[in-house]
């Protein structure tokens, strides 16, 4: 290996020896990790069902509902960022479908992170850190928060988890079986989330020698083999450009602030304080915070290197890289939780009186647990649609003959969804509602239904055949600005039917156009 990984070979890592030399298993480290996995279950299956079941986690489900060719030929024309939890989410819907259970599937993976935070943490310190972060990431609001959706984000965390202890593990004890550990890793955390890029620039940067930027052989094969298998998604990024997300705004103070505040755990500025204070307390003793950044380090040093790049890098490149083309966006970099959690973990074990480590770890569960409770009752991080409600209103007042059209192509899938939900209910007794005239491309969703507006001749062939439409406007602009499908639909159906009828939902609003 080159001077700057044999460096952390050579140190052999104190408080890897320390953690090696202690007993594998012990009664106390024992009932702490139980004790943890069941609050942790607990604080996540808790009230899993509360919340509204919204747009993003109807998108999930549909699509993964898709036939193979569909499902194929939406991946590559807009979906492929989440394609590992797609097919991994459309496993786990041959066993049930309420959306309680569809979201248990990310509860179940955000629990397999918490041994993986502890394994990594082991691997940068010792037992003592392990276990102060899996603590503090059992209790952690914003691992809640993504545990309880029917997205990719927990196992986003899982796998970049995993990705960075193979990581470490290669370079403090490199062989062939870690290596292939971290090359999976990181390839499923890239399927799981484009963002996982990011997390593998900032670990090319923890290894690189300052002066010269060698790496060792068995490294560069690796970050080889991760390109290859990721060049399909890399393809498809490039094909789509910012197109995905060309909806996310430019970030600003606020902005960074409430994402500081949500990933230390959802209470405020109390609790971030604690966070900051534990950070800088893992780093400032003996001078580290002097000697994070040259080319020489021991083993502790570098590891604290590792976590303070992993977890400020993606997001400083990320508002860089805003000013020109607005990319950031808070939920996508839980994946820089464990850095955080390990690091803050690392600067309360630097507390060597018992009782100031018990009140302080104490004070920051306490307010993990406020932050979580509040989360419960109120939403963070963004409003949720009431989807639901406006299918549910559809369903329960359309009459035979009725037609509905949405105003975009995707507000037909939450439909879809809660129309499905009813037909279970019902003892699989079909629930067929309005005649939909768009988006249509056959008679079950199609990945040609996700995307596209209705055309202005389509709604005025439309007036002509129906004497009562339904209108579903999602997304259609900003408070007295419509956009112009909205606009187009105005006019149109305005013109072919007298009486309209409006039902306000969250972010969703229904129409029923019709005549006397």
């Amino acid at each position: 290996m080159t001077h700057s990984t044999t460096l952390v070979n050579n140190d052999a890592d104190n408080s890897q020896r320390r953690c090696s030399a202690q007993p594998r298993w012990t009664i106390v480290s024992v009932f702490t990790l139980i004790l943890l996995a069941a609050s942790a279950a607990g604080l996540r299956f808790l009230f899993l069902a509360r919340k509204p079941f919204w747009f993003d986690e109807c998108f999930s489900v549909e699509v993964t509902r898709l036939s193979w060719h569909a499902f194929g030929r939406l991946l590559w024309r807009r979906e492929a960022n989440m394609s590992l939890y797609y097919l991994l989410l459309r496993g786990w819907l041959h066993f049930g479908s309420s959306p309680f259970f569809i979201r248990s599937f990310s509860v179940v993976i955000s629990l397999a992170a918490l041994p993986a935070v502890y394994w990594l943490a082991c691997k940068l310190f010792d037992r003592r850190v392990a276990l102060l972060a899996a603590a503090l990431m059992s209790f952690n609001a914003y691992h809640i928060r993504y545990a309880q959706e029917a997205r990719s984000y927990s196992l986003f965390v899982l796998l970049a988890t995993l990705s960075s202890g193979f990581f470490v593990a290669s370079l403090r004890e490199p062989s062939r079986r870690k290596r292939l550990g971290y090359i999976l890793a990181s390839v499923l955390a890239v399927y799981a989330h484009l963002y996982a890029l990011l997390l593998l620039a900032a670990q090319w940067w923890a290894v690189r020698r300052t002066r010269e930027g060698i790496f060792s052989r068995a490294l560069r094969h690796a970050w080889i083999w991760i390109a290859v298998a990721s060049l399909p998604l890399l393809i498809f990024a490039a094909k789509t450009g910012a197109g995905p997300i060309r909806w996310i705004q430019r970030p600003g103070l606020r902005d960074l602030v409430e994402f500081a505040e949500r990933i230390a755990g959802n209470d405020g500025l109390p609790l971030l304080l604690l966070y900051a204070v534990a950070c800088l307390a893992a780093i400032i003793p003996l001078g580290k915070m002097t000697r994070l950044f040259p080319t020489e380090v021991t083993s502790e040093i570098w590891s604290l290197r590792f976590l303070l790049i992993w977890l400020l890098f993606p997001v400083a490149l990320t508002v860089l890289m805003s000013l020109a083309r607005p990319v950031f966006l808070g939920r996508y970099f839980i994946f820089c939780l464990p850095a955080l959690v390990i690091l803050a973990a690392a600067g309360l074990a630097k507390l060597r009186r018992t009782w100031l480590l018990a009140g302080w770890l104490t004070a920051m569960l306490l307010l993990s647990l406020q932050g979580t409770f509040s989360y419960y009752n109120h939403d963070f991080d963004l409003e949720r649609d009431d989807a639901e409600g406006a299918a549910n209103y559809v369903l329960d007042h359309a009459q035979l003959g009725d037609a509905i059209l949405f105003h975009i192509a995707e507000a037909r899938v939450p439909y879809e969804f809660f129309k499905s939900i009813r037909t279970n209910v019902r003892s699989g007794i079909g629930v067929d509602g309005p005649e939909i005239i768009y988006p249509r491309h056959g008679d079950r969703l199609d990945y040609q239904d996700f995307t596209g507006k209705p055309s202005g001749e389509l709604v005025q062939s439309a007036s002509g055949h129906y004497s009562r439409v339904w209108v579903v406007l999602m997304s259609n602009g900003t408070l007295g600005h419509p956009d112009a499908t909205t606009l187009m639909l105005n006019q149109t159906l305005g013109e072919s039917f007298p009486r309209v009828e409006r039902v306000q939902f969250p972010q969703v609003e229904v129409r029923l156009y019709s005549r006397p």
